[in-house]
C-alpha cells in the first residue's frame, strides 16, 4: 500500500485491448459531505501522498458564506425561511455545476452532523451515473445500506478512498 501513481499500461492477454491511463492527467473528485470539519483537506492530503493528480471540488466550505449567499446576491429576504431557501438555491446551482464536471464522487458520512446533503449529493451522483465512493464507519453500515449497495466502492476511511482513486492511475 502507499505505492505511488504513475502512467502505466497493461495487457491481460493478446486477445484483449491494452488498457492505459496515460491520457488521464487529472481526476476531478466531487467531495460530498458536511462542511463543518476538515475532512476534505484530509482527503486532499491522502491523494497528494499517493501522487494522485486530483482536483477536489465540493460545496462551499465556509459555512457562513454558504448560509448568506442568497441574501448576498438578492438582498435581504422577508424571513429566515426565504433566506435559507435563496441560499439553498445558489448552493444547489454550485453543486449541480460541479457534479457535472466531476469524474467521480466521494461521499463521506462522518460521525457528526445531520448528513442529508451528503445523501442527496450521493443520490444525485448515482442518478448521473457517476462512480461513487462511499466513506462510512462500520457503525453506519445498516443506515447506509441502500447507498452502499449502489456505490462503486465502499471504504471505512478517507485513506482507503484515496487508495481506490490511486488504483485508477495504475
Amino acid at each position: 500500500m502507499g505505492a505511488g501513481v504513475g502512467n502505466s499500461s497493461f495487457t491481460t492477454d493478446t486477445t484483449h485491448a491494452t488498457h492505459t491511463t496515460d491520457s488521464m492527467t487529472e481526476i476531478t473528485i466531487y467531495a460530498a459531505g458536511e462542511i463543518h470539519s476538515n475532512w476534505r483537506d484530509e482527503l486532499r492530503t491522502h491523494l497528494a501522498d499517493l501522487g494522485v493528480p486530483a482536483r477536489v471540488v465540493g460545496p462551499q466550505e465556509v459555512h457562513d458564506r454558504s448560509d448568506a449567499v442568497g441574501e448576498d446576491i438578492l438582498g435581504p429576504q422577508p424571513s429566515d425561511r426565504y433566506r435559507d431557501l435563496m441560499g439553498a438555491k445558489v448552493n444547489t446551482l454550485r453543486t449541480r455545476v460541479l457534479l457535472q464536471e466531476a469524474d467521480l464522487v466521494v461521499a463521506c458520512f462522518g460521525p457528526k452532523y445531520k448528513q442529508w446533503n451528503t445523501a442527496m449529493d450521493a443520490g444525485f451522483a448515482l442518478a448521473m451515473d457517476l462512480p461513487l465512493i462511499l466513506v462510512r464507519a462500520p457503525e453506519h453500515t445498516h443506515a447506509l445500506k441502500e447507498i452502499d449497495a449502489l456505490a462503486s466502492f465502499t471504504a471505512e476511511s478517507l485513506q482507503q478512498a484515496a487508495q481506490a482513486v490511486a488504483y485508477i492511475f495504475e
